[in-house]
């Protein structure tokens, strides 16, 4: 028989629980139960089960649990194993609900850890780096007439330079010192950032910084330089961004062309020129340990203020360049046997170099080509210009000179502007906007002042027209009292002359004859020749005085000299311009200047006149502006002080502009002198046949030199009637022919044949 069968084994209840493993298959009867208590128990607890604790209260109930009390159980006597099977219940309820909290604590646990990084992701995915999108501001060069960069333009500390021309030392001993495990981790090193932790816990301040050259670069562009665990949160959510939008090459390369390096400079190229001398891509390795180890705190290590430390520094670099197998032995043995040998460039920088040039520059790229003054700062522009270094350079010399300029009172300088081009091509060969020093985009007396130009307007708005009207050199012309509709001009040494010729009314600068020339051929004669050598002149203009350049707004030295230029150019006026092309700096054209030349008058006429301006220079008003052995032109220009009560007692004796306005044959100039603002105690007692005249010969004589000299061009019509004059000249025969002949007069009166320009009496 089983042992089943022999004790009538049945499956335990639920609640039928021993207390050993052994007994588990025992019955009650076995135990020596009662069948019928088991049955009568096992009803008591469904009916337990189903009522309830609202059943308590029923009879039936009652008596159920009074036949089952503790009276009936004690009359019964205990269950057998009942004690042991309640203490293993227990335990496991217990162990149950234990195991069961520490689910829920692990599964909140993971669910909070899941919602904060998903915040932090969205967080960090909203963070904005596109000032990272944008190229680094690159300076925009002015380029000279050869193509050579003369000037630099630039609104950032900042010369970016691509990764490919950065040294593979440099970079690699960036990383060495600064990050070892930069192109492993994702922007930020754990175990960079819990040392730095630990550090700082200890100190009870924020002490180290644990950052990568990630985290550096997201510090330097979008954050403030505070130490604050806030800050360090914000600089390790950017550098997880960054790291995901950017190549590890593109970061480095942000990085090195940012970072402050000392000495006000930003950038390896800005670093490798003010501590080297030289270009970033020239570094040797030793120099570019010594620019790796400046990031770190570059006043410390600055090998300007402290080489001891800087040399350690350095050697620091290279022993790490060392062990992280960036370079040998042998290579570090010979760097780190160098010393430290600056070679700052002592200022050779081209940002900030020849700034009146410059000034105008900027202007005419705005106002003609319609760039703004952000592009040409950040772009990167190459600006080819018309510039002539070496007439810059002269110009700029001259203007330094201030013994070639009356002396200033302390509280105000006497200041002057001046503008050089080629009459060949308008092309702007040098300015000078202002004496002393001069502020970025300052006032450019040069080509912004609007002044009187006096006698200097002459030629234009009286001789130049008069001989398209069939005068000559040698036509006669009134200098006596005049008096016009109450215009009463008078010469400037007080006295007349009754007639004088053209010729010596042009060398003298006397005032009376041009007033009455201009009177006779018609003011609309003289502003129409004005205006077609592009000064433009308003309505109120239109007056006798314009014979004396009395304007109304006046002109400015390089409408004078682009004027004047017509005349220089056989007549043709070439548009003064600055610009000839702007190009990309891969050399791509963007604009390029197409001046269009203007037809100022006959070239027989401009021959003429600057026949009659180059005896000015040699015996007249203009005598200062001589040169030594090469023929000039020019014109002088003086504007007396206004009749006012204010200048009363000062008379004659004082005058508020002078000018001077002359050209060689390769050449033109036009300068101007005088306060920028008179007074009874700020006026000139110089005239322009002084110093105006004095500056344009310095000028000339330095832009000139070692320049082979030639003569002004003699016009076709000239040089016929020259050689007929040759045949019938009794000097034919010896082959010397007189210096010229004048064309016909157009105005009725007898022609006039003038041989021998040169051999009128000296003047005063």
């Amino acid at each position: 028989m089983s042992l089943s069968r022999m004790f009538r084994w049945r499956p335990k209840t639920k609640r039928d629980t021993g207390s050993s493993p052994k007994r588990e298959g025992q019955s009650y009867r076995a135990a020596g139960g009662s069948r019928a208590a088991d049955v009568a128990r096992q009803a008591a607890r469904s009916t337990w089960r189903r009522t309830g604790s609202a059943g308590q209260n029923d009879p039936g109930r009652r008596q159920a649990a009074d036949d089952f009390g503790p009276a009936a159980r004690e009359a019964r006597g205990p269950a057998p194993g009942s004690g042991g099977t309640a203490a293993r219940e227990t335990k496991k309820a217990r162990r149950f609900r234990g195991r069961r909290w520490l689910w829920t604590a692990g599964l909140l646990c993971l669910a909070a850890m899941a919602a904060g990084l998903g915040a932090a992701a969205v967080w960090v995915r909203g963070l904005d780096i596109s000032k990272l999108e944008h190229p680094l501001p690159e300076p925009s060069f002015v380029m000279d007439a050869g193509g050579q960069p003369v000037a630099q333009l630039s609104s950032s500390r900042i010369v970016p330079v691509p990764l490919g021309q950065i040294p593979l030392d440099l970079r690699n001993a960036v990383v060495a010192v600064e990050d070892r495990r930069f192109y492993d981790h994702a922007g930020f090193d754990v175990w960079s950032i819990g040392r730095a932790l630990v550090r700082d816990l200890k100190a009870g301040a924020m002490e180290e910084g644990g950052s990568t050259i990630t985290q550096q670069l997201a510090k330097n562009l979008f954050l403030d330089s505070d130490k604050s665990f806030n800050r360090k949160f914000k600089e390790l959510g950017y550098a997880i961004k960054i790291n995901f939008a950017y190549s590890k090459d593109e970061i480095l390369e942000l990085y090195l062309n940012s970072i402050y390096f000392g000495e006000g400079r930003w950038g390896v190229e800005g670093a490798a020129q003010q501590y080297f001398g030289k270009s970033v891509q020239q570094l040797t390795l030793a120099e570019s340990a010594v620019l790796a180890g400046l990031p770190k705190a570059p006043s410390l290590y600055s090998p300007v203020r402290h080489p001891d430390k800087a040399l350690e520094r350095r050697n620091l670099v290279l022993s790490l360049m060392k062990e992280q197998h960036f370079i040998s032995d042998a290579a570090y043995d010979k760097a780190i046997a160098e010393p430290i040998a600056l070679k700052p460039n002592n200022g050779e920088s081209l940002k900030g170099r020849h700034p009146s040039y410059v000034d105008y520059v900027m202007d005419e790229a705005e106002k003609l080509y319609g760039f703004t003054e952000q592009q040409i700062l950040t772009h990167g522009l190459r600006i080819h210009t018309a510039m002539d270094l070496k007439v810059q350079q002269a110009a700029e010399e001259v203007y330094r000179t201030d013994a070639l300029f009356p002396p200033s009172p302390p509280d105000r300088t006497v200041q002057s502007g001046a503008v050089v081009l080629d009459q060949r091509t308008g092309g702007i060969r040098a300015i000078v906007g202002a004496r002393g020093d001069q502020t970025y985009r300052g006032f450019n007396r040069a080509t912004e002042l609007k002044r009187q130009p006096g006698s200097s307007f002459k030629p234009l708005a009286v001789y130049g027209a008069a001989l398209e009207l069939g005068y000559t050199p040698e036509s006669i012309l009134y200098d006596g009292q005049l008096d016009i509709s109450g215009y009463r001009p008078k010469d400037w040494d007080g006295q007349t002359r009754g007639q004088v010729t053209l010729r010596e009314a042009v060398i003298r600068s006397w005032n009376i004859p041009a007033v009455w020339l201009l009177n006779e051929i018609g003011i609309d004669a003289g502003m129409n020749y004005v205006r077609k050598a592009g000064i433009a002149l308003p309505p109120a203009d239109r007056n006798l005085s314009l014979a004396l350049g009395g304007l109304s707004e006046g002109v400015s030295p390089l409408q004078m000299a682009q004027a004047y230029g017509g005349i220089a150019n056989e007549g043709v006026m070439q548009n003064a311009h600055a610009i000839t092309k702007i190009t990309t700096k891969d050399g791509h054209t963007l604009v390029e200047a197409k001046p269009q030349p203007t037809k100022l008058t006959e070239p027989v006429y401009a021959y003429t006149l600057t026949r009659l301006l180059q005896e000015t220079v040699a015996q007249g008003t203009g005598i200062a502006a001589a040169l030594s052995g090469r023929p000039a032109a020019g014109k002088t220009g003086t504007t007396q002080l206004p009749a006012t009560a204010e200048f009363e007692a000062i008379g004659r004796n004082g005058a508020k502009d002078a000018w001077f306005v002359g050209f060689t044959p390769e050449l033109t100039t036009a300068i101007w002198l005088g306060y920028d603002q008179t007074d009874k105690t700020h006026y000139l007692t110089t005239s322009g046949g002084a110093v105006p005249a004095q500056l344009f010969r310095e000028i000339m004589t330095r832009a000139l030199k070692d320049t082979p000299v030639t003569d002004f061009p003699v016009p076709e019509e000239v040089r016929r009637a020259m050689e007929e004059a040759q045949l019938r000249s009794p000097l034919g025969s010896d082959g010397r022919a007189p210096e010229t002949m004048e064309p016909q007069e157009r105005s009725g009166q007898p022609e006039t044949h003038r041989p021998g320009w040169l051999r009128k009496k000296q003047g005063d």
